[in-house]
């Protein structure tokens, strides 16, 4: 079988997924296309993204129609050469087998679950992916999410390097006492976790309001800091969408979590029903209510941010960069464009607050670039 026959395959995001159901091809057959170009919409069980192409080439056979649901490692189209004939092509597709995992990867699946350790008397949920010498990167989730909300972003991380992503107090699966509420109590809560599990120095990712909280940990403790990078975050201006927050904390049914969760995104219809339904189940735990509601009093009170750090972010010695959707419907984009003088700042089209998950492969590489450069400069 020729080298230049390759598959392109139901791929797996996040540790929990099984299958993907196939939602549309972006590119038709006999077309070609380049290295990263997107090539096709799977909806996961969070949310729709996009596969990309890992190197050029011509579509030459879609095996998987739109609305197919199929295994991870299943065949979804072939990709080829021009000069490669169609009984080639139909001797890969036959001779196609979906790969067993072997007995060390389901051994190590099973080990990567989400650990906890105990700061000033609350449990505090992480999860740990990757190994490695270099400096180890944090990712923060923001206000009524999770560690998940990284499924996309932290096994890329993951390669060559340790990536956390932790279920901030209130939410996941960490404690939902979150005392005050406020960004000081939260960072605090951070820093004693990283203290408890070892880690001195951090590449840190937040997003929304996980973004104001690492922001708030880089002027805090700036010599821990190699890197900060800030998407969507809070914390850059006193605009915020009031009724996204309310509709968030008061929701209890599928109606308004479908029109709350909705907000978050470029196309309400990339939201999937697992996604609605997983945040439901979250809105019902012990606890989180009353959670949410003291974090929203003290971070938005009157429908307005209560924390602005833009002077702080602007001193910070470390290399910092700026993410954002341009149409962002919690947070609006002039607060990252007014930053674009000092910072590094890139904006995403058809993206909205959730940029992380809606356009994952551009972010990933934005993220990936930035700490390698940062690497480089200084030698880690």
């Amino acid at each position: 079988m020729s080298t230049a026959v390759t598959a392109v395959t139901m791929p797996k995001w996040g540790l929990t997924m099984t299958e993907g159901t196939v939602v549309g091809w972006l590119k038709q057959q006999g077309q070609r296309f380049a290295e990263g170009e997107e090539i096709l919409e799977i909806e996961t069980p969070k949310i729709t993204n996009v596969v990309e192409a890992t190197s050029a080439g011509t579509l030459r056979r879609i095996v998987a129609p739109a609305g197919a649901t199929l295994p991870v490692g299943a065949l979804l189209a072939v990709v080829a050469v021009d000069e490669v004939p169609e009984v080639e092509i139909d001797a890969f597709v036959a001779g196609f087998e979906v790969p067993e995992p072997s007995g060390d990867e389901e051994s190590q699946a099973e080990g990567i679950k989400p650990r906890a350790v105990e700061v000033g008397g609350r449990r505090l949920c992480y999860l740990e992916l990757g190994e490695g010498d270099d400096v180890p990167v944090l990712l923060v989730h923001g206000f009524g999410a999770d560690l998940n909300t990284w499924m996309f972003t932290q096994p890329v991380l993951a390669a060559g390097r340790r990536a956390l992503a932790l279920d901030l107090t209130g939410h996941g699966g960490s404690a939902k006492e979150v005392g005050a509420g406020d960004a000081e109590n939260l960072t605090d809560a951070i820093e004693g976790a990283l203290e408890t599990v070892g880690i001195q120095r951090i590449h840190l990712v937040g997003h929304s309001m996980g973004g104001a909280i690492a922001a708030l940990m880089a002027s805090r403790r700036p010599e821990r800091i190699a890197s900060l990078t800030l998407i969507a975050s809070a914390g850059l201006g006193l605009e915020i969408n009031a009724s996204f927050i309310d509709g968030f904390v008061r929701m209890a049914r599928r109606r308004e979590a479908v029109e709350v969760i909705g907000l978050l995104v470029h196309d309400p219809a990339l939201v999937s029903r697992a996604m609605v339904e997983d945040v439901l189940r979250y809105k019902r735990l012990d606890g989180v209510s009353a959670a949410l509601s003291k974090i929203a009093e003290v971070w938005f009170p009157g429908g307005r941010q209560s924390l602005d750090l833009t002077g702080r972010i602007a001193e910070l010695a470390m290399p910092v960069q700026v993410i954002w959707g341009r149409d962002d419907r919690i947070i609006p984009v002039a607060h990252a464009e007014v930053l674009a003088d000092r910072l590094t700042v890139h904006i995403l089209e058809a993206a909205g607050h959730l940029p992380h998950m809606e356009k994952a492969g551009e972010v990933n590489r934005l993220i990936d670039q930035f700490i390698g450069s940062v690497s480089e400069r200084v030698g880690t």
